[in-house]
This record gives structure tokens, C-alpha cells and sequence, in this order.
């Protein structure tokens, strides 16, 4: 036998020798993921989903006809929902909000009809506009404050304006008696002419009732609540009585004693946390409380 014919049956005998090694591998590689495997934690809810979902994508079906691409939800997002299709003849959709920071944008109700009354916070002002308005505010309280002179002197009533609302402060002192809600006859004619000039200026109004941290416990007023409440009632009645306002325009509501203007450890304190105040908040009243807090 020759040289080749040697080497020839030699390579012939080891030709299939990689396949030890090659299965050694396999197994080294087999054991080493069965140890990981058990080693790890199994997230039951997560396999539970992706369990459910293998199962609907390859599970036995019934056969159905289509007459649309079919839509569904995935594993990794739970959040995620389809589109809502909706038939439109327009060429431009418009979302129902603005405000990005929703998870939908199709929020509210656009089927609700549109209001009559038009609120001019909806509308985009300049600067000088909100100023322009802000002004009328203030000529409106000076309005009342010529109106009420009197009454403030006399430390009745108090009469201030911040931005687009106008507050006035009515003292217990002059309108009502100790723990009554009944308004003193010489009062009514002061809330006559505050009904009558506001019936001039535009704006919401809010009637508020506050009382002290005094507890009060009788027949007709069984606590602060319902004195403060039946105060600011007495005022909203006497007020739509002699003044088309409007009872859509007006509201009355009872604070107690959570409210308070000043301290309650004093007499003083305390006749000034007793009052009812008339809030008239007019249209633009939170953007220019904005822009007056960007100048200061």
C-alpha cells in the first residue's frame, strides 16, 4: 500500500469523529438552559396572557366571513384599545380635545348641543385686551363703592375687586341679628341698591354664607351650617325679589366656620369671620388671573 491510499482510509475513519464533540455541546448547552429555566421566576399573569393569546392565533376556530381587516389587542401594551371607526362625508376630522395629556383625545360629550351663552374665555385675547377688560372690572367697583359710600364708612360692607371679580363683603353688624338669619328692615334697603346696580355689571354672582367657630345650637339653626346657608338664602331671596337677575344667574351657599377671614381667638376676629358675601365672577376671570400672576 502506497502512501495516499494510507492517508485515504485514515481521513475515511475520522470523518464522522466532530459529531461526538458536537453532541457533548448540545448537551452542555441543553443542561445549562434547563438550569436557568429553573432557576427562573414565572410571571403568571403575563404567561397566563401570552398563553390566551398563542391559543387565539392558533387555536381551533370556526370558519366566518370577513368583511373587514380584523382588529385585535396585544400582550406587551394592556392599554392598548382600536380605533373607533366612524363614517364621515368631510374632508377634515378634527379631534373632540386639546388637551394631550389625556389617554384619549375622544373625551366629553359632542353630541350635547351647543350652548346659547357664549363664554369669552373661549375666545384668544391679546394682552390689552385682558387689560381693556380688567379695567371694566374696576370701573364696576368703583361704581359700587359710590353707590355704597355710606354703608362702608359705617364699616357695613366692604366692597374689592381682583382681576375679572368683584367681591362684596357684607358684615354681620347692621344686616343680621346675633345667631338670626332674618335681615334687619333698616339692611333692605342697602341689599335693594346692590341688586339693582348689579343688575348693570355682568358676571356670575354667588352668594356665600361664613359664621364663626362658635357653635350655635337652637330650634330654627341646629348648627353653623345651616346659619350660614339660611343667611345667604335670605339675601338670594330678598335680591331676586326686587331685581331681574335671573335665578340661572344667581347661586347661595353655606361655608360655617371653614372659611375664616381672620383669627377666631378674638372678638374682633370673629365679627369679621360672621359675614356674607356677594362674589360676581365675570367672564375671563381665570385668564386674567393668569396673566396678572405672569406680570407680578
Amino acid at each position: 500500500m502506497d502512501d495516499d491510499e494510507f492517508f485515504e482510509d485514515e481521513d475515511e475513519g475520522n470523518a464522522d469523529g466532530w459529531i461526538v464533540t458536537y453532541s457533548d455541546l448540545m448537551s452542555l448547552l441543553l443542561c445549562f438552559f434547563v438550569l436557568i429555566l429553573s432557576m427562573a421566576e414565572v410571571d403568571i399573569i403575563r404567561y397566563k396572557q401570552l398563553a390566551d393569546s398563542m391559543q387565539e392565533a392558533f387555536g381551533v376556530q370556526r370558519e366566518m366571513e370577513l368583511e373587514s381587516i380584523p382588529k385585535g389587542t396585544s400582550v406587551v401594551s394592556t392599554e392598548f384599545r382600536p380605533g373607533i371607526p366612524d363614517e364621515t362625508i368631510v374632508d377634515v376630522v378634527q379631534q373632540i380635545t386639546t388637551d394631550q395629556t389625556r389617554n384619549s383625545l375622544r373625551i366629553g360629550n359632542p353630541d350635547a348641543p351647543i350652548s346659547e351663552e357664549k363664554d369669552i374665555r373661549d375666545e384668544v385675547l391679546t394682552y390689552d385686551e385682558v387689560m381693556a377688560l380688567i379695567k371694566e372690572t374696576e370701573l364696576d367697583t368703583e361704581m359700587l363703592k359710590r353707590l355704597l359710600d355710606t354703608e362702608i364708612k359705617e364699616g357695613q360692607i366692604d366692597v374689592e375687586s381682583t382681576a375679572r371679580t368683584i367681591l362684596i363683603r357684607i358684615r354681620e353688624k347692621g344686616a343680621f341679628s346675633s345667631g338670626s338669619a332674618l335681615l334687619n328692615t333698616s339692611f333692605v334697603s342697602v341689599i335693594d341698591k346692590i341688586a339693582s346696580a348689579l343688575t348693570q355689571i355682568e358676571g356670575r354672582i354667588a352668594v356665600e354664607g361664613h359664621t364663626d367657630n362658635v357653635p350655635i345650637n337652637t330650634f330654627a339653626y341646629p348648627s353653623n351650617w345651616d346659619l350660614s346657608s339660611a343667611r345667604s338664602v335670605a339675601v338670594v331671596r330678598r335680591m331676586l325679589d326686587v331685581a331681574p337677575l335671573g335665578p340661572t344667574r344667581i347661586t347661595a351657599s353655606g361655608f360655617a366656620d371653614t372659611r375664616p377671614q381672620a383669627i377666631n381667638t378674638t372678638v374682633d376676629g370673629r365679627a369679621r369671620n360672621r359675614r356674607v358675601e356677594i362674589v360676581v365672577k365675570q367672564p375671563l376671570d381665570e385668564q386674567s388671573g393668569a396673566i396678572l400672576r405672569e406680570i407680578r
